[in-house]
């Protein structure tokens, strides 16, 4: 009997018109994947409800195309999570949809379904045709007994015995292959032995917390009981990761599984080798210079379980089962922050709704947490756990600021190195000590400009000045846009006038270059995104300062992350000025957390470290904490969060800024102005909705786009879902009405 059902199905497309509605004429479940024709393209949906009762014409409903066989169901608290992701970051559920199970994953699960099947139709076979030999030796074998029945001579007895004896072996080799085949565990785990996870074990005896760790172990547990999520304030080395690995391990021997974030892959890297010595069978690493081999394995290895997951925010989307704990390990750090493409989501946030979709616990932790979990801990949504002690049980790092200024004034620098600076390097070197230097700004010049004309040399398709790199090892120099990538060698005249140009700033390049000069005996290295361009170049440059093959290291803010070295004893920010001067009202907010996070990275195996700041703003609120010491309790943190209450700003509000982009610029400046009246006409007038804009942002033009912006902020409160859902369609309706829908997009809690 043949079933007729409407279905409503979820497509990988950016669509504002949903739901989207098929008949299909046999069962299918929620979560399926069904194939189907959309605007004259063959695509794979996932079934979002069944039998329903379709808000449309059904003459123009149109029937699915098939199953997408092979292709296992989504489950449900996957769906729920894509929705909740949809309603918070205003996009589309088919974009979330998209972000979960991109094409190449789903090429990939298509091409290991056509192994599979082949496989199976192999398996089949072999199976028909060892069952047809049986049949045939089995017409034998009874052919041989009648003859060994009728034989009267011993001699022809005797042959028909053996006769017999040889046909009943092969009927037992026949069997057992059979019996092999008939119980084989399933193929595809055979082909990838590290998708069968089952039985696996951890080593639970590895881990030994301080008396300090326990506390903060219970405590967290507490919170676990009370299903509220955990924030562990731990200073930093104060050996938070020792917590997360016994939870991790607690929610192991529960048959639960784990899902362990970090903000980003370098980070990963130097952390999955401590995890592999303690979860050797469970732990899998997800990101994105994973191959998409090993991504597709993890992928269908979490369906089977047990497991820990090491991964960047993308892991977030992995088909888990069975979850236990999420980890969410330097929760304020902005890299967790999608930007683009859409779903422009923060992972910390989005690891928060999982936790609650999926009913499992979960853990943040920071030495430097966010204003946001601070709020939430202060509003009783979130328990917080102080770890106030380190490791080791050595002090924080001595802090020396140094004036540039004033040691220009008196002679005192040599280049970018004060002379103050030069000198505890040297005492550093001179102990065998490592040292690591922060320059925020990759390149070796960050400004060219004409010393006739005085025209800045600009990107001649984004609205920032060009940067000058050195070839190592060679005479030749570039000029590179860090934006959209574009280059042009470096002639040394000006464009306009032909005047000489002239080099301003220091980027990490130069930095390195003066520290080769000023420390000629030590070895040098550089990690950024210019020096490291393979994944294995970066993991060679950190297991050689690891094992002290590099005495000093000169980076980009990578080098503030997370890393745990022995032999690193002081730690030094050249320029620190340029973290601070930044159109943001969270630029102290994120000056303090970086510049936190890089003092703890020096005198962690229970000896003093240095810390360094170079400035010409010496007595800033920022310096005048981090010389103050790590604490608890945040005075400058109290101050931002009392500011950002009187001005209305998050977390006592919520931030959505509309990004309009467009080549036309005229264009743009019209619709942008066009699309703020509306949006302000729309709100009511005792609506909590601000509206400031249009107005160009700091870079105005990336990729030959001219970019305008409008800020929404809409004050917390029961009407906050319903005023962010009134925006949606406002901004929805008007890009439909202009036909300008491509030139726009929301971002939630932008950065």
């Amino acid at each position: 009997m043949t079933t007729k059902q409407y279905i409503q199905v979820i497509v990988p497309l950016k669509l504002e018109w949903e739901p989207y509605y098929y008949v299909c004429n046999q069962e299918v479940k929620i979560g399926e994947r069904v194939r189907v024709s959309f605007a004259g393209k063959n695509l794979i949906a996932v079934v979002s409800k069944t039998d329903v009762e379709p808000g449309t014409d059904i003459q123009k409903i149109k029937a699915i195309t098939g199953i997408a066989e092979g292709l296992s169901p989504v489950s449900e608290s996957e769906i729920d999570l894509w929705k909740s992701i949809s309603d918070y970051y205003l996009c589309t559920i088919g974009e979330v949809y998209k972000a979960a199970y991109p094409s190449q994953k789903v090429s990939g699960e298509e091409a290991l379904a056509k192994m599979e099947k082949k496989r199976q139709e192999k398996k089949e076979q072999t199976i028909i045709n060892l069952r047809k030999k049986a049949d045939l030796l089995g017409t034998r074998l009874l052919k041989r007994k009648d003859a060994l029945e009728r034989a009267t001579k011993e001699e022809a007895k005797v042959k028909y015995e053996a006769g017999m004896e040889t046909i009943k072996n092969q009927l037992e080799t026949i069997g057992a292959q059979l019996s092999s085949l008939l119980g084989r565990p399933h193929e595809a785990q055979e082909e990838m032995p590290g998708l069968a996870m089952t039985g696996q074990k951890c080593n639970f005896d590895t881990i030994t917390l301080t008396s300090a760790q326990e506390t903060a172990f219970a405590k967290i547990k507490e919170s676990f009981a009370s299903n509220k999520p955990a924030l562990l304030n731990g200073v930093t080395g104060s050996g938070k990761t020792e917590i997360y690995l016994k939870l991790a391990q607690d929610t192991l021997q529960k048959g639960k599984n784990v899902l362990y974030l970090v903000p980003e892959i370098s980070l990963s890297r130097q952390l999955e080798e401590r995890l592999r010595k303690i979860f050797p069978d469970t732990l899998m690493a997800f990101h994105s210079r994973e191959t998409p081999a090993q991504r597709q394995e993890t992928a269908q290895a979490v369906k089977n379980g047990p497991y820990i997951v090491l991964g960047t925010r993308s892991a977030l989307f992995l088909p888990h089962r069975d979850l236990g704990l999420v980890i969410v390990d330097e929760e304020h750090d902005t890299s967790y922050k999608q930007t683009e493409p859409a779903p422009r989501y923060n992972g910390r946030d989005t690891a928060v709704m999982l936790s609650v979709i999926t009913r499992c616990s979960i853990v943040l932790g920071s030495a430097t947490p966010s204003a946001e979990s601070l709020f939430n801990c202060a509003a009783g949504k979130y328990d917080k756990i102080d770890l106030l002690q380190r490791y080791y049980g050595n002090q924080d790092s001595e802090v020396e600021i140094i004036d540039t200024a004033s040691e220009r004034k008196k002679n005192g620098m040599i280049g970018n190195f004060s002379k103050k600076l030069i000198k505890d390097i040297n005492d550093t070197l001179s102990r065998k000590g490592q040292v690591m230097i922060l320059r925020g700004r990759r390149a070796y010049s960050l400004i060219l400009q004409c010393d006739n004309c005085g025209e800045i040399v600009k990107c001649p398709h984004c609205d920032v000045p060009m940067n000058l790199h050195k070839c190592p090892g060679t005479e030749n120099e570039y000029m590179e846009c860090h934006y959209c990538g574009y280059r042009e060698p470096f002639s040394g005249k000006c464009r306009k006038c032909g005047g000489e140009l002239k080099a301003f700033g220091s980027g990490t390049q130069k930095i390195e270059e003066e520290a080769v000069r000023l420390f000629p005996n030590a070895r040098i290295a550089r990690l950024d995104s210019d020096s490291v361009k393979e994944k294995d170049e970066e993991e060679n440059v950190i297991k050689d300062f690891a094992k002290g093959d590099i005495d000093i290291i000169v980076g980009t803010q990578i080098v503030t992350k997370g890393f745990d070295f022995a032999g690193l004893n002081l730690v030094a920010v050249m320029q620190a000025d340029s973290l601070l001067g930044q159109q943001d009202f969270r630029a102290d907010e994120k000056a303090l957390q970086l510049l936190k996070q890089f003092r703890g990275r020096a005198g962690r195996r229970g000896e003093k470290g240095l810390f360094v700041i170079q400035t010409n703003q010496p007595g800033h609120p920022v310096y005048r904490e981090i010389e103050s010491g790590e604490s608890g309790n945040s005075t400058i943190t109290a101050n931002m969060l009392n500011e950002r209450r009187t001005f209305s700003y998050p977390p006592y509000s919520r931030l959505i800024v509309i990004i309009l982009k467009d080549s036309n610029l005229p264009r743009l400046e019209k619709l942008s102005t066009a699309l703020a009246r509306e949006i302000e006409t729309s709100a009511s007038s005792g609506n909590p909705m601000g509206c400031i804009g249009p107005y160009a942002p700091v870079i105005s033009r990336l990729s030959d786009q001219y970019i305008r912006h409008i800020r929404i902020t809409i004050m917390k409160g029961p009407e906050l879902t319903t005023l962010k859902k009134q925006l949606a369609a406002t901004v929805a309706g008007f890009g439909k009405t202009r036909a300008y829908a491509n030139h726009i997009v929301i971002d939630v809690d932008p950065l």
